[in-house]
């Protein structure tokens, strides 16, 4: 007796599953997909970080950051994160320090500073400086979820 449930339950799996696919059945429906997303707010001189992990769980962070100052404007628009170095030195400004950059595009990332003071100022050269705590755990959320599941979205 046992047998014969045990093949029709068996019988009813194979028959289902032959019509329909596991999403389609609803089995990945509540599914959450990871990523980060960090908008910085030129006027504002602020980044709000927003990270998702597989299971949905939403953390979100505002962050003083300094952008770039006058003649050396932060580019506005979205991008992907592009790579990363968790101790990078400018090739361009005398090898000043820029630990755990997130580059977004050309020459420009968000990174650590050690100028802590001038943080909510646009001083910068165009990258997107933040304290150092807060740029490693930016640059933490970016390696655990992907860059190619992070946004960057710079606006005024």
């Amino acid at each position: 007796m046992r047998t014969m449930r045990f093949l029709a339950a068996a019988l009813s799996l194979c028959f289902v599953a032959s019509f329909s696919t596991p999403s389609s059945a609803g089995l990945f429906s509540r599914a959450k997909k990871s990523q980060v997303v960090a908008t910085v707010s030129l006027s504002r001189q602020q980044m709000i970080l927003e990270v998702t992990d597989r299971r949905g769980t939403r953390v979100r962070n505002v962050f003083p950051v300094s952008t770039g100052k006058e003649g050396f404007e932060t580019p506005m628009g979205m991008w992907r994160a592009s790579w990363m170095a968790k101790d990078h030195r400018s090739d361009t400004y005398d090898n000043a320090p820029m630990p755990y950059s997130v580059f977004f595009s050309p020459g420009y990332a968000i990174h650590g500073t050690f100028e802590v003071s001038k943080l909510g100022q646009p001083v910068s050269h165009g990258c997107v400086r933040l304290a150092l705590p807060h740029s490693e755990y930016f640059f933490r959320s970016v390696m655990e979820i992907g860059m190619e599941r992070t946004k960057i979205v710079i606006v005024e």
